[in-house]
C-alpha cells in the first residue's frame, strides 16, 4: 500500500472505471476535481441545477449502459436526491457523490446542517456515508458494484464535510478497480434449464400468446435473442415503453407499445391473448395501463433477472430466473419451431390489427395541416431519423405521442424515456450526447417540459454538446388542460 490522499485515490479510481463525464454544481470534492485535472481527461460539467445533473447522469448510463457520476455539495443534496428520482425508477447505475456533516459539528447547528442521508433512502439501491479518506477505495467499489448488478439502479455516498473535504484526508491505500462492474451487465446469471424447458412447452402450446419485452430486454441487450424466438415460435411482440427498442415498429411480428402511453394495435392483441410471456417486465401501472390490459388473472409467463419481480401483479405458469440476453438464448435452443404453424391465424390476427390502426391514423401521421400535427412528427422522425439515432422521450404528450405514434426503423437505434418526470429529458439528452458523441442524439419534449431545465442551453453550448433538441410547442401544459376544464365547468381563467 501506499500513502496517498482521498482525492488521489477517488481520482484514479473514476478513471479506471472509465467515467468520461462527471455532472454537478459546485463545490464538491474541490481536491478529487484538481486531481482528475491532473490524472485524466474526465470532463466535469457544471450544470445550473442539482436535478439536472442528476437527468444528464442518468441520460449518459441510459446511453452507454455504464455507470455515471454526478455530485452536488451539502446545501444541494436534497436536489440531487430528487433528480434521482427517475433513474431510480429506470434502473439507472448512477453514482451520486454529496458533501455531508462532520462528526464534531453533527447536531450544534453548523452552517446548513441537515440530516440529507434519509432522503436518498427512497431512491438509491446503497445510501452510505464516508467519514474517513481511508474507507474511500472499498466504499467506491462498492457503490460500483451495487449501481450495476442484478437490477441496476442508482447509489447515494456522503463524504464527510459540507463539501466532501474528508478527501483530503491520507491513509495507506491502494487503487483497485473492479472492471466487471464497469458497465451493465456485470454478469449474466443462467436460468436452470427445466425451468426453461417449462417456459418454453407452455409457450409452445399456447394458440394465442404475446411477448411484451419490457426494460430488462434493454438492459441485457437481448433484443436479437428476443426476435429471435419470437420468429421461431411465431409470436406477436409487444413492449412497454422502455422496452420500445426492443423490436423494430415495422418488424410482421411488432404490434407496438402496450398499455397507457400506447398504440392501440398492443392494447387489443395483448387483450385478446390467452398467455402473456412478460421478458424483464415490473409489469406496472403504465405498462397494463393499471392491471386492465391483460386483465389480473390472464395465464402469463415470466423472465427477469430479480426473483422479486417473477410473478409480479400476475401469478405465473412458470418463472425463469436469469439474465434475459442467456435466458432467452437458452430458450430459442430448446423451442421447436414445427408447433409455429397452430399461431398462422393468430399472427395474421395481429397483422391485421396493426395494418388497421394504421389506417386509421394514416391521415393524421401524413397531415399537411398547419401548425404541423404531432402524428406528423412522429411519422417524420419514424422515416428520417439515422439508422444509428438515439432518442429519449420527455413525460406527458411527449411520452404518449412518442410512445404510440413513433417507430424505430433500425436495429442500431435506441429509444428510452422519462418515468414521469416533466424536464427530464432535454437534459437527460445533453447526457446522452456526452455518452454518445459519433452517434445522433435526438430529444422530444414539449414547451412545458422544455422550460424547467432551460438554462441548460448555456451548458450545452459551453460545452458544445451537439444534441438535437424538438419542442413541440402549444403554448400550454397541455395535458392538464383537460383536468383543468373538469375543475373550472369549462370555463378557464388566464392565471
Amino acid at each position: 500500500m501506499a500513502k496517498m490522499t482521498g482525492a488521489q485515490v477517488l481520482a484514479e479510481m473514476l478513471k479506471g472505471y472509465g467515467i468520461t463525464h462527471i455532472f454537478h454544481v459546485p463545490a464538491v470534492l474541490r481536491r478529487t476535481m484538481y486531481e482528475l485535472e491532473e490524472r485524466s481527461t474526465i470532463a466535469r460539467i457544471q450544470t445550473h441545477g442539482e436535478k439536472s445533473a442528476a437527468y444528464m447522469a442518468d441520460g449518459y448510463s441510459r446511453a452507454s449502459k455504464r455507470p455515471s457520476v454526478c455530485m452536488a455539495q451539502v446545501i444541494g443534496a436534497m436536489n440531487l436526491a430528487a433528480g434521482l428520482r427517475d433513474p431510480y425508477l429506470a434502473k439507472s447505475p448512477v453514482l451520486a457523490f454529496t458533501g455531508g456533516r462532520i462528526p464534531q459539528t453533527k447536531f450544534r447547528k453548523v452552517y446548513q446542517e441537515i440530516d440529507d442521508v434519509p432522503s436518498f433512502d427512497q431512491v438509491t439501491k446503497f445510501n452510505a456515508t464516508i467519514d474517513d479518506a481511508g474507507r474511500i477505495p472499498d466504499m467506491v467499489r462498492q457503490a460500483f458494484r451495487v449501481a450495476t448488478s442484478g437490477t441496476p439502479g442508482p447509489v447515494h455516498l456522503q463524504f464527510a464535510g459540507n463539501e466532501g473535504q474528508v478527501d483530503r484526508g491520507e491513509a495507506d491505500m491502494d487503487v483497485l478497480v473492479e472492471h466487471d462492474f464497469d458497465h451493465v451487465p456485470p454478469y449474466r446469471p443462467e436460468p436452470e434449464l427445466d425451468r426453461v424447458k417449462a417456459a418454453v412447452k407452455i409457450l409452445a402450446e399456447a394458440k394465442k400468446p404475446v411477448i411484451v419485452a419490457g426494460g430488462g430486454v434493454r438492459a441485457s441487450g437481448a433484443g436479437a435473442e428476443l426476435v429471435a424466438l419470437a420468429e421461431k415460435l411465431q409470436i406477436p411482440v409487444a413492449t412497454s415503453l422502455t422496452g420500445k427498442d426492443s423490436i423494430t415498429g415495422d418488424h410482421p411480428l411488432s404490434v407496438g407499445v402496450v398499455g397507457s402511453y400506447s398504440r392501440i394495435s398492443a392494447n387489443r392483441i395483448v387483450s385478446e391473448a390467452d398467455l402473456i410471456f412478460y421478458v424483464g417486465s415490473e409489469t406496472g401501472g403504465m405498462t397494463t395501463h393499471f392491471w386492465q390490459v391483460p386483465p389480473i388473472g390472464t395465464s402469463s409467463i415470466s423472465l427477469d433477472i430479480n426473483p422479486e419481480q417473477l410473478g409480479r401483479n400476475y401469478p405465473p405458469k412458470a418463472s425463469v430466473l436469469g439474465d434475459a440476453k442467456v435466458s432467452l438464448q437458452k430458450m430459442i435452443d430448446v423451442a421447436d419451431a414445427s408447433t409455429a404453424g397452430v399461431r398462422k391465424s393468430w399472427v395474421e390476427r395481429a397483422q391485421s390489427l396493426v395494418a388497421e390502426w394504421r389506417g386509421d391514423f394514416e391521415s393524421l401521421l401524413n397531415s399537411d395541416a398547419v401548425p404541423i400535427r404531432p402524428e406528423r412528427i412522429c411519422n417524420e422522425l419514424s422515416k428520417n431519423l439515422p439508422s444509428d439515432a438515439m432518442v429519449l422521450a420527455d413525460t406527458g404528450h411527449s411520452g404518449m405521442w412518442m410512445g404510440g405514434m413513433f417507430d424505430l426503423k433500425h436495429p442500431g437505434q435506441s429509444y428510452t424515456r422519462s418515468f414521469g418526470h416533466l424536464g427530464w429529458a432535454f437534459s437527460a439528452g445533453l447526457g446522452a450526447k456526452c455518452a454518445l458523441p459519433d452517434r445522433p442524439v435526438l430529444t422530444f419534449t414539449g414547451d412545458s417540459g422544455f422550460w424547467y431545465h432551460i438554462g441548460e442551453i448555456e451548458t450545452a453550448v459551453r460545452w458544445k454538446i451537439n444534441a438535437v433538441t424538438l419542442v413541440n410547442n402549444n403554448g400550454a401544459g397541455n395535458q392538464s388542460k383537460r383536468g383543468f376544464d373538469a375543475a373550472y365547468g369549462g370555463e378557464q381563467t388566464e392565471q
